[in-house]
């Protein structure tokens, strides 16, 4: 898949309503007839329509909607939108050695409907002299607009391709996961701490290679996945998406042996372990503790934790309750809110609002029974949105203690679908997402109780310092 600012693997789930919103664009700037301003961007109606080739009108069209759309509309300099644009459409004509005298940016005013005037005629002028790129330079143009947005929620998805012999749930990449994950390589790499190491191997040409859990990567292609404590953009290297498929190199530590070697990793499909895409697993730790994992807080995920907590309590008397929310990617806000009633009643989990400071306030759904049971949620840097507005309201709202790494500070705000004329889809949240104490969450995350992160020895020894400080802590 290629899109703008998509979280990876689990962002694309990130509270997106299962309903695509119409989006109006008003009518063209300079009196002439537009394919795509002013026309509705109406949900699709049966089964999705192939895209079709991406042009000037369709970047008219999102354009226009972000500013109709985008929570910060009333406030954003557009001309940011624009300048990223041109810029991006330049660096492809300097990459395909074409750029032209006549790809100079247009003097742009602050009025948004005379600024959009003098950069189509520029682009046009532009595309019309380079006919065989045409198709490039809309896409990287529109791929860079929403990209200025610098919002983790708003994105551009086109190009949606899956390999031959896909199965549903099957992955694709080199086969393992490091403790920087893929959400924290589409934006996040700031936050990522030294030294990288593998954390998981789950299938592909890693599992055939050798490296196992706790191993250090020490170079990535060649490159240094850390400079002077600060992470590379080569750790993007460890998560290809399709179709890329050119082979990765990687050089490792085994730190118990001392070994060094290398290793190169083909990307591919590959089948994951059925039981890590069950959305939530469960069982009993210690014979009085329940213990959920969920991956994701998709529809009806709220009520599947409540009925495996409620079979972990038959015939016993439980001491309290693990969340295990690491690498949750987020989704429904409405079922983190529905999970939380469980907890506590009569509060607020959370803010909504206009770039004006109008909010709307979601509350705890009262009608679900409290379970009265002292709760631990384990967090870390793959614990982003509506996993975050969980995290936030059990520390806001003191309903339990969080154990693990600062989550990842990616919750713009809750992003609904439009549906552009060339049938691809274009999300923007209308609102901003603020913690139950009205505090920001987006860019910085919620931080722990106790700060408990997974070391490459705890990794390669197959312990979990955060699970076990859990229980030590419902314990006492």
């Amino acid at each position: 898949m290629t899109g703008v600012r998509i979280a990876a693997a689990g962002l694309a789930l990130l509270l997106v309503s299962p309903l695509m919103t119409a989006c109006t664009a008003p009518a063209p700037p300079r009196g002439e007839t537009s394919t795509a301003a002013g026309t509705l961007c109406a949900p699709p109606h049966g089964a999705p329509a192939a895209e079709t080739p991406t042009t000037i009108d369709v970047i008219e069209q999102a354009y226009f909607c972000i500013l109709g759309n985008h929570y910060s509309s009333a406030t954003l300099d557009a001309r940011s939108l624009l300048t990223a644009g041109f810029a991006a459409l330049t660096q492809e004509l300097d990459r395909n050695g074409r750029d032209l005298p006549e790809a100079a940016m247009p003097a742009l005013t602050g009025d948004r409907k005379a600024d959009w005037a003098a950069f189509e005629t520029a682009y046009r002028k532009i595309a019309d002299q380079v006919p065989d790129l045409r198709d490039k330079l809309a896409v990287v143009t529109l791929e860079a607009v929403v990209a200025a947005l610098d919002d983790d929620h708003a994105s551009w998805t086109h190009g949606v391709r899956q390999p031959p012999d896909y199965y549903d749930g099957d992955g694709y990449g080199l086969g393992l996961e490091a403790n920087v994950d893929a959400s924290q390589t589409d934006g996040n790499l700031d936050a990522a701490l030294p030294p990288l190491f593998v954390a998981t191997v789950q299938g592909g040409t890693a599992r055939a290679a050798g490296p196992r859990p706790g191993d250090i990567i020490e170079s990535i292609k060649g490159s240094a996945p850390f400079v002077d404590g600060k992470a590379t953009p080569a750790i993007a290297a460890l998560y290809p998406r399709y179709p890329e498929a050119r082979p990765v190199k990687l050089s490792l530590l085994r730190q118990s042996t001392g070994r060094r070697w290398s290793v190169t990793l083909q990307p591919g499909l590959y089948q994951r372990d059925l039981a890590t895409l069950q959305v939530v697993r469960s069982k009993l730790l210690d014979d009085d503790i329940a213990y959920l994992r969920v991956t994701s807080f998709l529809p009806d995920s709220a009520d599947r934790v409540l009925r495996a907590i409620s079979r972990l309590r038959k015939g016993r008397t439980l001491s309290g309750v693990v969340l295990d929310l690491r690498g949750d990617s987020g989704g429904s806000s409405t079922e983190a809110t529905r999970l939380l009633s469980a907890f506590v009643h009569g509060e607020v989990t959370a803010y909504h609002c206009t770039a004006d400071n109008t909010c709307e306030s979601l509350r705890t759904d009262d009608t679900v029974a409290l379970l009265g049971l002292p709760l631990v949620v384990l967090i870390d840097r793959g614990c982003a949105s509506a996993c975050e507005h969980f995290a936030s309201a059990v520390r806001d709202l003191r309903i339990g203690r969080l154990v693990g790494t600062r989550t990842a500070g990616m919750i713009s705000g809750p992003a609904q679908p439009y549906l552009l004329a060339d049938n691809t889809i274009l999300s923007l949240p209308a609102r901003h997402h603020l913690g139950p104490n009205r505090e920001v969450v987006d860019r910085i995350g919620v931080p722990p109780d106790h700060h408990v992160p997974l070391t490459p020895k705890d990794a390669a020894a197959g312990r979990d310092p955060a699970l076990a400080k859990a229980l030590t802590l419902l314990h006492t």
